[in-house]
């Protein structure tokens, strides 16, 4: 392994724990969550989002100087985020059910078919461009580009299950996807679809206020956060996140077989890796 791929690793590793430390450190505050903390919280987005966009742009001039990715792959980058901006205008300009949205079954088969670096990329571009373009910009946006690049991320370790990459039994892969890795996409969908929506939440939760059974407040154990946040969730959020979750299996299972097959000539075509599909 490459020094540059190493120290591509290292900034993905360090982007996710940003990430991670951004969504939960109002928990370990030993103060009570109010309108004050969230309007806080929002003044912090931009440096946030600065820190996100500053740090991708970083692992992908490293991949570039060690050619674990070439001008090749970050063009097809460019276009998929501009094709996942558009999506996104639609939806905002033609509301769609509650939390469905096209922009999702992009990123996953992009994830799957040229590895997690690569989604990742994608997933945190793509709500960028969106955000940009319909006027989605707020305090909120730094935490939809981390879950979306790690929805992107994650699609990327799904060919390390046994049988779904390398097979050429399956007819169905000269559509560049057999039926057994279409239907795992579907269910993955699904799966993010839902967790899309309760990792977001938690961006502002601790600072919501409401009864007692769905807020969070200093010194309550773990048990009793979960327990709370879980009854949050159910009555705010579920039914919302269903659309989107089964709007991410309908579009995979009726556009993956072809987006697959494009987004894989494309790859075999020039010859190209993006990275590893970790």
């Amino acid at each position: 392994m490459t020094l540059e791929r190493l120290l591509g690793g290292a900034i993905y590793f360090l982007t996710g724990a940003i990430g991670i430390l951004a969504f939960i450190y109002p928990f370990f505050l030993p103060v009570a969550a109010d309108g004050a903390g969230l309007f806080a919280r929002s003044q912090q987005a931009p440096l946030l989002t600065a820190v996100l966009v500053g740090l991708s742009v970083l692992a992908l001039t490293v991949e570039l100087q060690g050619q674990a990715i070439n001008a090749k792959t970050v063009a097809m980058l460019g276009v998929l985020v501009a094709v996942t901006s558009v999506l996104r205008f639609l939806e905002v300009a033609f509301p769609l059910p509650g939390g469905f949205s096209p922009v999702f079954a992009p990123i996953i088969l992009a994830g799957y078919v040229f590895g997690g670096r690569f989604g990742y990329l994608m997933g945190t571009f793509s709500l960028l461009a969106s955000a940009l373009i319909t006027g989605g910009v707020g305090p909120w946006l730094p935490y939809q580009m981390f879950t979306a690049g790690w929805v992107g991320l994650t699609a990327g370790w799904l060919k390390r299950i046994p049988g779904l990459a390398g097979r050429r039994s399956d007819d169905s892969l000269n559509l560049g996807i057999g039926t057994r890795a279409l239907i795992l996409l579907a269910v993955f969908g699904f799966f993010w679809g839902l967790l899309y929506g309760v990792i977001i939440n938690v961006y502002f939760w601790p600072f919501a206020t409401g009864p007692v059974d769905q807020t969070w407040a200093p010194g309550i154990s773990l048990g009793e956060t979960l327990g709370r946040y879980a009854v949050f969730y159910l009555v705010t959020s579920l039914a919302w996140d269903l659309f989107r979750a089964w709007g991410n299996v309908a579009l995979i299972l009726l556009l993956g077989a072809p987006m697959a097959k494009a987004l894989t000539r494309f790859q075999r075509r020039f010859h190209f890796e993006v990275g590893s599909h970790a």
